[in-house]
């Protein structure tokens, strides 16, 4: 997690960014934490479907019930 949070860093220097570990249901965890966020940033895989388009439980969680805006970014 070290290196991913480092490349992030690295690709938006002046943007805060956090990684949190919780212990729960996925969606209510990373409800939680993005009490005071002002965007949430959810990664997404392929997951079949028309172009890995489909949509999982915890996305549809975050898109519905965050506090902040959600983007969903694919895994390349």
């Amino acid at each position: 997690m070290d290196a991913v949070m480092a490349t992030v860093r690295g690709a938006a220097p002046g943007i805060e960014a956090a990684h949190v570990l919780g212990e729960g249901r996925a969606a209510d965890v990373l409800l939680a934490a993005s009490g005071g966020a002002a965007l949430l940033v959810v990664g997404a895989h392929r997951r079949g479907g028309h172009a890995g388009r489909r949509l999982g439980p915890l996305h549809r969680a975050a898109l519905r019930h965050a506090p902040c805006p959600v983007a969903i970014v694919p895994h390349i």
